[in-house]
């Protein structure tokens, strides 16, 4: 029988649930636990921030199933909200392991260094942000507690905190007789109900279009999508969270829908639909076009972990899952194939070797040298809106903060990302603002030894912001990103004013497989993508109507 403390027993849990490593800085209040990992199958992976740490196990959790993070107390935990929040926001199961002051240290409440106000603060800030937390004081009930968080971590896809003392760290637990937890369960009644009205609507349409997003990716029922569009040779369009959710170049693809904003041929196929199955939607405002969707509920199947509804008739009590696997075990009837939805490409976009790069000829030039293990990362602003139309030949191979859009998720995103699945190169996408936020994770990808092909767009400032009301503060210090290699004494750079130079030294990077490449882009400061300036001008209207 294996004897664990509370600390080993977390580090068992996370090991079965398919956790290998754990992003993250040390301090004195989690010392203990770090030992441990170390002796542990667990590698643990130091960052140069913590808000690093948090992209890191972000997209670690996008890419694996589950991600985690651990920090000292409060110093530590403070430093890391942004990142969870924007895993809360995007469904992310990431677990937060914090440190803190042992609970013999608590009594007489001294002001111990790092502490803000309560012992509790850090916690309850956490509790906000994520969607189980506990505090492992009590050794007889620790193991209960970490599987219970983790399982709700699992069970949601969001992220979870863990409040470790540091006097508890190595005392004893009684391991549980049982590791497994029990699975919810649908209600059969209510499940069987609202597939017949979904089969029935789906039948008898004749314009049906699935429109797959997020939760598709997160509940990986990637393969089920494939297989119930194949069955009915239903074309399927992603919402933007959603894209990658399938291979990119399948016949039944239409590609990206935003709305107003992206593709007419997508919004039309989309919004002209009898029969729209949503399948895993986040209804935000980025993904709907800034409000430019004009979806009727009346004709469509929304199904999500939260709710399922066949029209306007809600059904409680069915796990998303179930619903899924239940559409693809219904009669449906296949359709003719439809027409290809997305022509072919004739081979490489040509380029003029002294014309200077801009924006659109980035992403053109990029588009058709992408390779299939490749991975999309793409920070905010032009980074996403650009690579919207970017060509992703697999699934689940584009990353972004699409909804809760904060900077600096890119570079330590790549780090996760790789590490979770050694077999991807990621294209990273940056701009030069988020670059100063998060790029020196640069100097733990070469610690690791990756190898990702890093995109720096460089128009001196912050575009975005530009775009919606110009001033000064939009200004940034000019760095020189493609020295950055050398400071790190790792690396290659190159710095890019035309299209013969891009081309170029993108496909020397994608050569140089030994080590991580970054191609500064120079770019001139009002040179936006069409997709980035249809967005601004959307979002600028709204703000002025408030």
């Amino acid at each position: 029988m294996t004897h664990y403390t509370v600390g080993t027993y977390l580090i068992h849990e996370l090991h079965r649930r398919g956790v290998r490593h754990v992003f993250g800085i040390p301090g004195d209040y989690v010392l203990g636990f770090y030992d441990l990992l170390s002796k542990s199958s667990i590698k643990t992976v130091g960052t140069t921030c913590e808000s690093g740490a948090g992209f890191a196990a972000d997209a670690y959790a996008r890419a694996r199933g589950l991600g985690a993070v651990c920090v000292t107390y409060c110093v530590g935990g403070f430093n890391i909200t942004n990142a969870v929040a924007e895993a809360y926001a995007e469904k992310s199961p990431v677990v937060v392991i914090s440190g803190a002051p042992g609970m013999k240290e608590r009594e007489k409440d001294p002001l111990l260094h790092h502490r803000v106000r309560e012992f509790t603060t850090q916690k309850e800030i956490f509790e906000k942000i994520t969607v189980a937390s506990t505090l492992l004081d009590d050794p007889r009930t620790a193991p209960d507690e970490i599987r219970r968080v983790l399982d709700a971590a699992q069970m949601y896809k969001r992220p979870v905190y863990i409040e470790l003392p540091r006097d508890r760290t190595n005392c004893p637990v009684q391991s549980p007789k049982n590791h497994a937890s029990p699975k919810p369960v649908s209600d059969k009644k209510a499940l069987k109900e609202a597939l017949a009205e979904a089969v029935e609507m789906i039948n008898k349409s004749r314009r049906p279009v699935v429109l797959a997003d997020v939760e598709m990716h997160r509940f990986g029922l990637q393969n089920a999508l494939v297989k119930l569009v194949e069955n009915t040779n239903i074309p399927v369009a992603a919402a933007l969270m959603g894209k990658s959710v399938i291979s990119e170049v399948h016949p039944l693809y239409l590609g990206v829908y935003e709305g107003a904003l992206g593709d007419d041929q997508v919004r039309q196929s989309v919004e002209t639909s009898d029969c729209l199955l949503m399948l895993g939607c986040f209804l935000t405002d980025i993904n709907m076009g800034i409000g430019t969707a004009h979806l009727d509920l009346g004709n469509t199947i929304y199904a999500t972990s939260e709710k399922i509804m066949v029209r306007h008739h809600r059904y409680e009590g069915i796990l998303f899952e179930d619903f899924i696997r239940g559409l693809l075990s219904a009669t449906i009837r296949k359709r003719s194939k439809p027409r290809k939805a997305r022509p072919s490409s004739n081979g490489l976009v040509p380029y003029v070797p002294g014309r200077k790069i801009t924006v659109q000829r980035l992403f053109s030039l990029l588009n058709e040298r992408m390779e299939d293990h490749m991975a999309v990362i793409a920070d905010v602003g032009d980074s996403l809106f650009g690579a919207v139309d970017l060509k992703i030949h697999r699934r689940t191979e584009f990353f972004s903060p699409a909804y809760y859009t904060t900077m600096g998720f890119a570079v330590p995103a790549a780090l996760g990302a790789q590490l979770a699945r050694p077999n991807l190169r990621p294209v990273v996408l940056v701009g030069d603002g988020a670059f100063q936020m998060t790029g020196m994770e640069l100097s733990t990808i070469a610690r690791w030894k990756l190898n990702p092909i890093v995109i720096v767009l460089d128009n001196q400032g912050y575009g975005t912001e530009r775009l919606l009301k110009e001033g000064p503060y939009n200004d940034i210090p000019r760095w020189a990103y493609h020295e950055v290699p050398k400071l790190l004494g790792e690396g290659r750079g190159y710095k890019i004013h035309t299209e013969g130079d891009f081309v170029q030294a993108l496909a020397t990077a994608k050569t140089d497989k030994e080590q991580f490449s970054l191609l500064n882009v120079q770019l001139e400061k009002n040179d936006h993508s069409h997709a980035m300036e249809r967005f601004a001008r959307r979002l600028a209207r709204k703000i002025k109507s408030i």
